[in-house]
């Protein structure tokens, strides 16, 4: 089920005597009707795309703490007062909803797929909002066609490999492994960094299925012990072998003194600091395709802590992507 947006979803902060210069992004904001015809982005034109995916019953079947169905209306309330400094060749949208109904989850990602891909076609510059990281696989359907000819590369900063087998069910846990075999099947190459990998929150099994599957990946105590300078030439490495990127950021991968708001919460995850460093290294590249947030959890959240990382580190995603 999809549902477009509205002027409900973004309320914030209005500084009226100030006028044009104390704009904030609720006051710019455009809608987007998927449902509908939908413009393409003029060539001259940056045009960043938000599209929720209020989806937890991946979270649910993985026996997680549910709650992350309403993350996307919490970014977006978190995102509404941001001060506005992008220049007028960068536009801001909000493409809506897609719902998972009646714990359908298979069909909610076909339809987040459909959504993503339309966006692409059409020039947009997408960020999914989860919704648990069962977004990843609906977020992967929609990046299927924008990347058939080049070399993708899916960066996830994440405390979890998310390569769970789905043969009984698909859930938040595995996405990845879903990813990897789809990619298989049309003989292209699942090319796969997991950036802030917990030991103790991955089996011995995951972690072979991660060596089986030539999965690259950093765990936190390694994050936490290089400079920000050794993490980004590590990561440029890894740049140099792809043509496009398609980045997930799972907020369990921060520690919960930093985001408690989520499904599974990492007592010892990274500070912010060298994820949002990494993120920019991404797209200074020119190679980002498309990103999504996943697994915020307002239920759990304390004073919008979360929300409110999330949507800091959108921010600067946005204000550094609109100059590539």
């Amino acid at each position: 089920m999809y549902k477009p947006s509205s002027k409900q979803a973004w309320k914030g902060r209005t500084d009226l005597h100030d006028e044009e210069l104390g704009y904030r992004w609720h006051q710019v904001i455009q809608y987007l009707d998927l449902s509908g015809e939908v413009p393409r982005v003029a060539d001259e034109r940056v045009a960043v795309a938000f599209l929720g995916f209020c989806c937890d019953e991946g979270v649910r079947r993985n026996q997680g703490r549910t709650g992350a169905v309403d993350g996307p209306a919490s970014l977006r309330g978190a995102m509404a007062s941001f001060a506005h400094h992008l220049p007028p060749e960068v536009a801001l949208y909000d493409a809506g909803d897609v719902l998972c109904t009646n714990q359908n989850l298979e069909e909610a990602q076909e339809q987040l797929g459909r959504k993503v891909a339309v966006l692409l076609q059409l020039g947009y510059r997408t960020i999914v909002l989860g919704g648990g990281h069962e977004t990843a696989f609906g977020h992967f359907l929609g990046l299927e066609q924008a990347t058939s000819k080049q070399r993708l590369g899916i960066l996830n900063f994440d405390a979890h490999f998310d390569l769970r087998s789905y043969e009984l069910l698909s859930s938040s846990g595995t996405p990845f492994l879903q990813i990897a075999h789809k990619l298989r099947a049309q003989e292209r190459e699942f090319i796969y960094n997991c950036i802030g990998i917990q030991q103790q929150g991955n089996t011995r099994m995951l972690f072979q299925s991660a060596h089986k599957l030539q999965v690259g990946y950093t765990c936190a105590e390694q994050v936490n012990g290089h400079t920000i300078s050794d993490l980004q030439r590590n990561l440029q490495e890894w740049l140099e072998e792809v043509e496009a990127v398609y980045v997930t950021l799972d907020l369990d991968v921060f520690a919960a003194a930093y985001a408690p708001g989520v499904s599974a919460a990492n007592a010892l995850g990274l500070p912010p600091e060298p994820v949002l460093a990494m993120l920019k290294k991404v797209i200074a590249s020119g190679k980002l395709v498309s990103m999504d947030v996943a697994e915020l959890n307002p239920s759990y959240d304390i004073d919008n802590r979360t929300a409110k990382l999330a949507a800091g580190i959108l921010y600067h995603v946005v204000q550094e992507w609109a100059k590539v």
